[in-house]
């Protein structure tokens, strides 16, 4: 999904947003409003996600490696409605876009 509607779904509340970087990097800085699961706990922890399954959910990473990977297991585990943020967080702030610590 490109940063521009990306940024309209979260305004609109139309999306759930998943960071899966690492807690440090998430205090540092991330999307709006963003659920932080980390690519390697996505696994044992989607018993947290699994409320999400049947609605828009929005991942990224800071390029797109461990997005992919949490994708994959969402995918393999029913979300349907996955979405990947174009950019991920790298373009995400060198587009100048609202970023919450």
């Amino acid at each position: 999904m490109d940063q521009k509607t990306a940024l309209n779904k979260i305004e609109g509340k139309e999306i759930i947003v998943l960071d899966v970087r690492s807690v440090g990097e998430f205090e540092e800085g991330h999307v709006p409003g963003a659920i932080n699961i980390p690519h390697n706990q996505v696994e044992e922890r989607l018993a947290e996600l699994s409320q999400y399954q049947d609605k828009p959910v929005l991942v990224y990473c800071r390029s797109g490696r461990r997005a992919a990977m949490a994708e994959t297991i969402l995918t393999e585990t029913g979300f349907k409605q996955l979405h990947h943020l174009q950019g991920d967080m790298i373009e995400w702030s060198k587009n100048n876009l609202p970023i919450e610590k």
